[in-house]
């Protein structure tokens, strides 16, 4: 292949702008705060399946609590009731007085117990509660961290692209000077060694870092100027400048 030493020294500016923007590319993809937001967004999905547990939890013992409370209300209820009958003076066989002395007094020890099953429930659901309270404290601090990250990330995301723009830009101005056939061996080259051309310098190819031998460097210096020469190590496309030592 022939082509003009200017156009073959422009693949090297080419050359420049492709790395460039293989780097940006590589920014793009490990930014700090995309490890960040996955952490995060995965420590807010367990702080939220447990606080929805806790919740469940406090809900199931806030109903158990109303029921013991209904059950003490009843009992009590009944008791009085009992008394009244009792201070009443309208039950007068001592049979029937008996009965209901024993009545009430059962009516009260079992008050007593269904008391201290509700103060049992109390302390569970207030300790249940807590939890809950924590849970969400930590779970909306962490949104509120996840949500600064995304938007340093989204920052960044953004000058990354204005970057990714203008190398864009530039690489198409520089593309438009080189030949087709030369730009599609460039681009050929590129997608299987990714980078497709290197400067000679000092005897040495840029690309594979190798120094040629001196076989090659005859062969390369008696080259003709326009000749396309090629990296017998790398295969990449080997373009001559002053600083290539021939």
């Amino acid at each position: 292949m022939k082509a003009a030493p200017a156009a073959q020294k422009r693949l090297l500016d080419l050359a420049e702008l492709d790395s460039i923007l293989d780097r940006l590319a590589h920014r793009r993809r490990t930014l700090p705060e995309l490890a960040e937001i996955d952490e995060q967004s995965r420590q807010y999905a367990q702080l939220a399946t447990q606080a929805i547990a806790a919740e469940t939890e406090a809900g199931d013992l806030a109903r158990e609590q109303a029921k013991a409370e209904s059950d003490v209300d009843t009992v009590r209820t009944r008791a009085e009731r009992d008394q009244k009958r009792l201070d009443s003076g309208m039950v007068t066989s001592p049979k029937d007085l008996s009965s209901l002395q024993s009545e009430i007094a059962s009516l009260h020890r079992r008050q007593g117990d269904l008391e201290e099953v509700v103060l049992e429930i109390m302390e569970r659901r207030e300790a249940a509660d807590t939890k809950v309270r924590d849970l969400v404290v930590r779970r909306d601090e962490l949104a509120a961290t996840r949500a600064a990250a995304e938007d340093r990330r989204d920052a960044a995301l953004a000058e990354i692209g204005k970057e990714v723009a203008d190398a864009e830009s530039r690489r198409s101005a520089v593309a438009t000077e080189i030949p087709a056939d030369l730009l599609a061996l460039y681009e050929k080259l590129r997608g299987q060694y990714g980078v497709g051309a290197a400067m000679l310098h000092g005897g040495r190819c840029m690309g594979c870092k190798v120094s040629l031998s001196i076989a090659d460097m005859n062969r390369i210096k008696a080259a003709p100027h326009d000749e396309v020469l090629r990296c017998e190590e790398c295969r990449r496309i080997l373009v001559r400048t002053p600083e290539s030592g021939i």
